[in-house]
């Protein structure tokens, strides 16, 4: 924790300045709610003490929801036609929906109507990447919940088949530059895939579909071992781990193999295309930069969270995260 502490105090000032303009802040509950944060990491423990793989959905599940809306917990409500983000074909993936109510039912046992789902999301996040073994943050706090969710919007986020263009195009759209893009990406060094989210680069790669249709830029044995793992375009059901080996950690090993060309998504091997992000991962790909990447993860992670929020008298306070109050 020692390293994690100076982190936590070379991050005070990039916080103060990110978050000064939205009015968030780390101590926002400290009179409210005091225990907030006590009450979400004992959940996070249990919970993640019985399914460790859980920590990379809910880290998922932050991104999903501020790429759309900004972070408002948008993601998190349900819709009785299905036109929620979370119905989106890109959100049909994310789980730990009834994990996140259970954070907030028990945080509202202990200060009712104060503390947002938005706030309790950017918690978990935070802690989903502590707990893996990642960085810690303080996290800036007072966001208010929306009421709007719209499956169409969800055309905001980063799609896996993005080349760099796009990724920096929608990136900037949520005031996040190219660096916050390759230090972002490297939370795929936590979690799984389905095969649909990247085969076509095994059998479809420009529309021939067939065996030899292929992603020249994937390295040849990774790709026969994706292959091995993922048979067919038709595969909708396997999960492959996108950081083979330590998949459960928060590590730099995701950028030693996106240098070596075995990142999983069309989107991690753009970061090759690109002059700054290429230097950023094969900097970090000998793993002598630790402390760096985790401090430059916090950073982001805190801007990311600042994206299009809510505060003061603006949206709501959600006694549930799936319903808004009325």
């Amino acid at each position: 924790m020692a390293t994690r502490g100076v982190m936590v105090g070379l991050l005070l000032a990039a916080v103060a300045a990110s978050c000064a303009h939205a009015q968030l802040h780390e101590k926002f509950y400290s009179e409210s709610c005091p225990s907030v944060e006590d009450v979400v990491r004992k959940e996070m423990v249990r919970a993640l003490s019985l399914a460790p793989s859980l920590a990379a959905p809910l880290l998922r599940m932050h991104f999903h929801d501020c790429f759309v809306r900004g972070c408002d917990g948008s993601v998190l409500l349900d819709s009785a036609n299905k036109t929620a983000e979370k119905d989106a074909l890109p959100n049909q993936t994310l789980r730990g929906f009834d994990f996140v109510e259970r954070v907030k039912a028990a945080v509202e046992k202990a200060c009712p109507d104060t503390v947002s789902c938005a706030d309790v999301l950017t918690l978990i996040a935070r802690d989903a990447v502590w707990l893996s073994k990642g960085p810690f943050w303080e996290v800036p706090l007072g966001r208010r919940d929306g009421s709007v969710s719209i499956s169409n919007e969800t055309d905001a986020l980063p799609p896996p088949t993005a080349n760099i263009t796009v990724l920096t195009q929608l990136f900037a759209a949520k005031n996040l530059d190219i660096k916050d893009l390759v230090v972002l990406s490297a939370a795929h060094t936590i979690g799984t895939s389905h095969c649909f989210s990247f085969s076509d680069r095994l059998y479809n790669f420009t529309g021939l579909d067939n065996a030899s249709d292929i992603d020249p830029t994937l390295e040849p044995f990774y790709m026969a071992k994706l292959k091995s793992k993922c048979a067919s375009l038709d595969d909708n059901t396997t999960l492959v781990e996108m950081d083979p080996g330590s998949f459960k950690t928060f590590d730099l090993d995701y950028f030693k193999l996106v240098s070596k060309r075995r990142g999983l998504f069309h989107s991690d091997g753009a970061l090759l295309t690109d002059a700054f992000t290429r230097a950023y991962i094969l900097r970090h790909a000998t793993g002598a930069f630790k402390d760096e990447f985790f401090t430059d993860f916090a950073v982001s992670m805190v801007k990311m969270g600042d994206t299009d929020v809510l505060t003061g008298s603006q949206g709501e306070i959600r006694k549930k995260c799936s319903v808004v109050n009325h």
